[in-house]
């Protein structure tokens, strides 16, 4: 889910609720034990299934490794239906996807809507589409809510009292106060964890929905599927590989374009996450390897692996102290105007910020544009 960071900090917002998907990779028990004694988190929402057909890959191990964690877990389904019928087609796969992950019963299995804006459709419309949606999923046992902004909820959708995960900048939209009003508030995606790489989406629970209708601490639901899933992500991860011939390299380096951070020195590696356009990383040690230059990041347990570009051309995708031009998102703007303004095509663009043309972006949200 995407979000601008407010600037916040832990004493401005609370990290009660954390979402992952696969975009942050394999996320171990000792990630999620360590997010929640230290920085206080109580519950965690999993990406479950995106569209009519995409099952995140981590679904199975997040949702066993929160709970082994004593976290509640919920998950969330990226919507992409624009009919009444496309809803409830989704809403039947995520609900099917979430039983064979294990998501227990009892749990929030929320709609992020996203992706409605690029539809342009009615409020009306909107309102008939997650309506069906939310009831079609309390049919396998789940509790329905609805991801979305604060000015979507002011404008493209009905969100009614204490309903509703909200992600707003600023809380207050329209008059709307949304910091405190709905089941939850939304308000950084950028949080840092100690032993977790990347930023992560952080949120603000106001009521029990999140928590309410299960235990904390269970046990995982689907053990086979589990032990699979754990078994395929972690067939790379933390195994530097042992015919490498590493030099030294302490260097910081600032993506150019997004990069695939990968689990081993190979292009044929998982990916543990993709890191956008701008990220900042910090590697120990190079390599030439398999035609490509790679560069190893320290990570808690081990270490991630990307490419720098081929070996004839090793700043082709990253580059030492690199500096950018930044734009910052105001009301109305959209990826076409943006990219219009800075000479760029709108795909352009959001690739180079690590994003698609369907990705929202929100007022202060800063981009790189050169």
């Amino acid at each position: 889910m995407a979000v601008l960071f407010l600037g916040l900090n832990a004493n401005a917002a609370r990290m009660d609720m954390v979402d992952v998907s696969n975009n942050n990779g394999y996320m171990s028990t000792a990630e999620y034990t360590s997010m929640r004694n230290e920085f206080g988190v109580k519950a965690v929402t999993v990406k479950i299934s995106e569209g009519s057909t995409y099952k995140d890959p981590y679904a199975a191990s997040n949702i066993a490794n929160v709970q082994a964690a004593g976290l509640y877990i919920n998950g969330y389904h990226f919507a992409r239906y624009a009919t009444k019928a496309q809803a409830i087609a989704e809403a039947d796969f995520a609900g099917q996807t979430a039983k064979a992950a294990g998501l227990p019963i009892g749990a929030v299995l929320a709609t992020d809507v996203e992706s409605q804006e690029a539809n342009n459709q009615s409020k009306a419309t909107n309102d008939r589409n997650n309506a069906a949606f939310m009831k079609e999923i309390q049919k396998f046992g789940y509790r329905a809510d609805i991801y979305t902004s604060g000015s979507w909820a002011n404008n493209k959708m009905t969100i009614k009292g204490k309903t509703g995960w909200i992600a707003s900048y600023p809380y207050v939209v329209s008059g709307k106060n949304w910091y405190s009003t709905n089941h939850a508030w939304q308000w950084s995606s950028t949080a840092k964890f100690r032993i977790s790489y990347g930023g992560f989406d952080v949120s603000q629970l106001n009521s029990n929905y999140y928590t309410a209708g299960q235990k904390s601490r269970v046990k995982p639901t689907n053990k086979g599927a589990v032990k699979a899933n754990n078994r395929k992500a972690n067939k790379h991860i933390y195994k530097p590989a042992t015919s490498a011939k590493w030099v030294k390299e302490s260097k910081t380096y600032t993506l150019k374009t997004a990069v695939k951070l990968r689990a081993g020195v190979s292009t044929s590696s998982s990916a543990i996450a993709i890191l956008p356009a701008g990220t900042t990383v910090k590697t120990d040690k190079a390599i030439i390897k398999g035609g490509y230059r790679w560069v190893r990041q320290p990570r808690f347990n081990g270490y991630g692996y990307l490419a720098t570009g081929p070996a004839s051309n090793t700043l082709e995708y990253v580059k030492s102290g690199a500096t950018h031009t930044y734009y910052t998102v105001k009301y109305g703007d959209s990826w076409w105007t943006i990219a219009q303004r800075n000479g760029l095509n709108m795909t352009t663009l959001a690739s180079q910020n690590g994003k698609t043309i369907y990705t929202t972006i929100y007022p202060g949200q800063r981009l790189v544009v050169r």
